[in-house]
């Protein structure tokens, strides 16, 4: 396999003995190659891995974060629901178990890391799911909302928008005042921090919403 065939990863860890295994072991590989790393490179991969995820980690984790790298790989001996949310928020694509992270599972984790996929142990994906089904249903429904913040009141009228109603044409179908529709409108660029109306059809069309 060609040099530029391999996927570049940059390795931390939290003690240099698993720093020193996690780096022999992909040594061995022909498929990933291990670099110092530079985080402007596109294609490089961070795969860290820790016992935990303790204060430690969580410093690795952010200085990773802040050094631009975009994908992530964590490996943690123990891994808690929130504390995967939190990983998540920093960068973390990919997670594993340190108990399930032979070199096959961690080139498979690279490799999907390096093509904008994310992983999850199937049992932590099924507990977070289940969660944001459970958020959705009992909290967000009964006020008439959804995942991404928006009303069924603003989404409506963002679907006439993105079907090229004007203003006075939402009115009419929702039975609203023409200051209503601007109004709602208003609200939505403005908590989302979207540019025009445009920009807000775009983003809900993007998050699923319309």
């Amino acid at each position: 396999m060609f040099e530029s065939d391999r996927t570049p990863v940059v390795v931390r860890a939290t003690d240099p003995i698993l720093h020193n295994g996690v780096c022999m072991a992909l040594r061995t590989r022909d498929d990933v190659r291990v670099v110092d790393g530079d985080p402007a490179d596109p294609d490089l991969v961070a795969l860290l891995v820790a016992d935990r995820l303790d204060e430690a980690m969580s410093r690795l984790l952010s200085a990773l974060h802040h050094q631009g790298f975009t994908r992530i790989v964590l490996v943690a001996g123990e891994v808690d629901d929130n504390e995967i949310l939190n990983a998540v928020e920093h960068g973390v694509c990919a997670v594993a178990r340190r108990a399930d992270a032979g070199p096959e599972v961690l080139v498979r984790l690279i490799k999907a890391a390096a093509a904008g996929e994310g992983a999850l142990p199937p049992d932590v994906l099924g507990r977070l799911l289940n969660r944001v089904s459970r958020l959705q249903r009992q909290v967000l429904q009964p006020r008439g909302l959804h995942l991404g913040g928006m009303s069924n009141r603003e989404t409506e009228v963002l679907r006439l928008v993105a079907s090229g109603y004007s203003t006075q044409e939402i009115a009419d179908q929702l039975c609203y005042s023409q200051r209503t529709v601007k109004s709602i409108l208003h609200d939505v660029t403005n908590r989302f921090q979207l540019r025009n109306r445009s920009h807000a059809v775009a983003y809900a069309l993007r998050e699923g919403l319309i």
